[in-house]
């Protein structure tokens, strides 16, 4: 009885915090509206399945959130990450970023086949990132927004696009800016979104550079802060431990708050991708404190943010499919 009171407490903080309705406008044929009348039960389908995934795994939030992220940054947001390899698709998941580390594939499975029952043959895997993203948010106490709809599915994958195209985490700032400049996103979108890493985990392959060999000289990074690189050692040694988690927010994993930039002020970002904000950019570093200071900003910015980077190169009108199954493209 307890679980499900809290289930359903969590689900209603999605009707009662306030939505972020940003200035610009949502681009091209999408609209939040685009379901109202083909499958008007889309959102709330939705938002009942991921509430139930992060209820039994609050890690679920940052992992729908991420696939979100590194579905948009190859070919556009467009479910080319779904995919699984099959004839002559090569599936993003066995990329660099994504092998061993990409998940929730399931629950947006488990999303999907609800809205076939539903409205058959009408909601995109892409939407459904989309809004699940979104949800992610609202139920670690993050902002909410209006998500723009009407994305269709590729019917291609691009092994190439997701190694080349995201971020790694021992990326320089000048390389992860580039790459979000060529998805038409900024400084601001990317201090912003990188926000998100307030919730989640990350593995120690991902930062034992930072640890043990930053510059390729035997030496960790100074910048790091002193007793926060020996506690993540226990945790990941120098070798071996590659999936061994750790918080990427070591202030409050699980609640998607400002604490991410603080962190950073005091030079305790997990990832060199991270520490690369405050450490290597001014216009960058005064994002971070603003952040820091003013979390209502945060949230505003993150919504608006979102939202462009959902709008990069989605499928509209005749162009791709709708999936029956999120994983393979119609025969």
């Amino acid at each position: 009885m307890a679980r499900l009171s809290s289930f359903l407490f969590v689900l209603s903080l999605l009707c009662v915090l306030p939505i972020y309705l940003c200035q610009q406008s949502y681009g091209g044929k999408l609209n939040p509206g685009y379901y109202a009348h083909s499958c008007p039960q889309a959102g709330e389908i939705v938002r009942s399945v991921v509430a139930q995934a992060v209820a039994r795994e609050t890690r679920m939030a940052a992992s729908l959130m991420r696939l979100h992220f590194h579905d948009c940054f190859v070919q556009g947001c467009d479910g080319s990450l779904l995919l699984d390899s099959s004839g002559r698709i090569v599936s993003e998941k066995s990329s660099n970023p994504n092998s061993k580390s990409a998940r929730g594939f399931e629950v947006v499975d488990q999303i999907k086949a609800q809205l076939e029952k539903q409205c058959p043959g009408t909601v995109s895997g892409a939407d459904i990132l989309t809004l699940a993203a979104r949800d992610s948010s609202v139920l670690t106490g993050g902002p909410s927004w209006m998500v723009p709809l009407g994305r269709r599915d590729s019917r291609s994958a691009s092994l190439s696009g997701s190694n080349n195209n995201i971020p790694a985490p021992n990326n320089t700032f000048q390389t992860i800016l580039s790459k979000f400049n060529r998805q038409g996103l900024d400084v601001t979108d990317l201090v912003a979104l990188s926000g998100s890493h307030t919730i989640g985990f990350s593995r120690c392959t991902s930062f034992r550079q930072r640890l043990y060999n930053q510059s390729g000289n035997g030496r960790p990074d100074m910048t790091l802060e002193q007793s926060f690189a020996a506690n993540l050692r226990q945790r990941c040694p120098r070798s071996g431990g590659d999936q061994n988690l750790s918080v990427l927010d070591i202030v409050s994993a699980a609640k998607f708050d400002n604490s991410y930039f603080k962190n950073l002020i005091e030079n305790m970002g997990l990832l060199n991708s991270d520490q690369v904000l405050f450490s290597s950019n001014d216009k960058s570093r005064d994002l971070v404190k603003k952040y820091a200071e003013d979390q209502e900003e945060f949230f505003e910015q993150f919504a608006e943010s979102m939202i462009k980077m959902g709008n990069i190169s989605p499928l509209t009108g005749s162009s791709g499919e709708i999936r029956k199954d999120c994983r393979k493209i119609n025969s």
